[in-house]
């Protein structure tokens, strides 16, 4: 009787761990649509360049870094739906504005509305940005939150993979037309998206903390934890507060998951992840390669950027999220050096290309995997939806910045970017002080526990 109880318990928890699973799963696709949108561009880039002719200032601030410029404004703000309409409801709009702006920028007849429709996907991938690894982490447990939050970073990489592939398989196949194929293809995952979040339940720590429905969060908790832990969870969960709903995110109580929030978003885009993802076939065209083969080489750099992810994936929960950004701190800084002396030395393209995998896999290793499992658990309950808003906010100001001055950079720089990756490289190294010295580890912590 025991023996046949024990292996129901085991079912019991396997069902539970199962849905939670699939819930993540269509939660995550948010990131899938995020890396999609903000790399597919990469395919569009010279094109558009030659189509429209616009000035390198005009085409890196408003061509490229238009829909970066719009994840700013969706992370500033991500915040604000999450905490008043759900996290659920947040996630469905988020989609709908993925949708728009993939058939809108499809069929955009000028710069200026084609701006604008990659400024409606920007806002979409800044809030997913907020509301994703929120939401995750809302509904997981404390041993498998950093797989389940990190779902979100291998569906981005997925969707940066697919991108780059997508790019390559449409090339040539509308001709002029290449690249409006190229962006309008992303309505189809954003429709299957929309329809699958509609499915997931909302979260029960939102339910308690800012509906006060704690009857509603007891039938999602019930699908998440064995029946004696609930009315200890609803507890944990309702103490957590302490009736400081009204604190602000400023107030200096959370100085110091501020300064860790915005450091690690500050390095993750200070690496050249950004730089590189989206002027990929650029870059490599500079290098020596042919159009067709530096296409090819962006599939690889999406492949590459995917297995190590899954790495990441299986070892954050058992190895934790600081000993991954040691890992990845020490790739990034000898692959940078390595590719800016690749550039100053003109050296076989090959081995560019080589040392810039090892750059990819450092950072999906790393940053990629730890950035939004980290910043999800270091606020809060109550402030979490408004911290993760913050450190998703300067991670986007900067990516946009970097990626609006690339084009003039290149273009000072011409065959010869050598000295940008140098930079890059160093900061690497003090990414690397700031993880020995600054940043604590929070694997196996509940959500509730976990306090600096």
């Amino acid at each position: 009787m025991n023996i046949k109880f024990y292996y129901l318990g085991k079912n019991i928890i396997f069902m539970n761990n199962k849905k939670v699973f699939s819930w993540s799963i269509s939660v995550a696709l948010a990131g899938f649509l995020f890396g999609f949108d903000t790399v597919v561009i990469s395919g569009a880039n010279l094109p558009i360049k030659e189509l429209w002719n616009t000035s390198p200032i005009f085409h890196g601030v408003f061509i490229m870094s238009m829909a970066l410029w719009g994840t700013v404004l969706g992370s500033v703000f991500g915040s604000i739906p999450c905490d008043k309409i759900g996290r659920k409801n947040t996630l469905i709009w988020i989609g709908i504005l993925f949708f728009v702006s993939a058939l809108g920028s499809a069929i955009a007849p000028d710069p200026y509305s084609f701006s604008f429709f990659r400024f409606i996907g920007g806002v979409g991938v800044g809030a997913s940005s907020v509301a994703s690894p929120t939401y995750i982490s809302e509904i997981s447990n404390r041993k498998n939150r950093g797989k389940l939050v990190a779902l979100y970073q291998f569906n981005i990489v997925l969707g940066i993979l697919i991108a780059f592939f997508s790019n390559y398989l449409l090339m040539g196949f509308g001709g002029d037309l290449d690249w409006r194929y190229m962006l309008g293809i992303e309505a189809i995952p954003a429709f299957i998206y929309i329809l699958s979040v509609l499915g997931v339940p909302k979260s029960p720590r939102w339910l308690i903390l800012f509906k006060n429905d704690i009857d509603s969060a007891r039938k999602v908790l019930t699908l998440i934890y064995d029946k004696k832990e609930i009315q200890n969870k609803i507890e944990e969960i309702q103490n957590s507060i302490n009736n400081k709903k009204s604190e602000n995110l400023f107030s200096g109580v959370f100085n110091h998951q501020i300064k860790l929030a915005f450091l690690l978003a500050f390095f993750n885009q200070l690496s050249g992840i950004n730089f590189i993802l989206y002027y990929a076939p650029e870059i490599l065209q500079t290098a020596g390669f042919a159009t067709s083969d530096s296409l090819m080489s962006s599939v690889s750099i999406g492949f590459v950027n995917l297995i190590f992810t899954l790495v990441g994936l299986r070892l954050i929960d058992n190895y934790g999220r600081k000993n991954l950004m040691f890992i990845g701190s020490i790739g990034y800084i000898i692959s940078l050096f390595a590719i800016a002396i690749c550039f100053i030395y003109q050296l076989d393209h090959f081995v560019l290309l080589f040392f810039i995998l090892i750059f990819i896999s450092s950072h999906a290793i790393g940053q990629g995997t730890v950035i939004w499992v980290f910043i999800s658990e270091i606020f809060p309950n109550h402030m979490r939806a408004r911290g993760q808003s913050f450190g998703a906010a300067i991670h986007w100001i900067f990516a946009a910045l970097i990626t609006a001055v690339t084009p003039t950079v290149i273009n000072v720089l011409g065959n010869n970017p050598g000295m940008v990756f140098y930079g890059f490289g160093i900061m690497m190294i003090l990414q690397l002080i700031f993880v020995i010295k600054m940043m604590p580890e929070t694997k196996g912590i509940s959500l509730e526990k976990i306090n600096f």
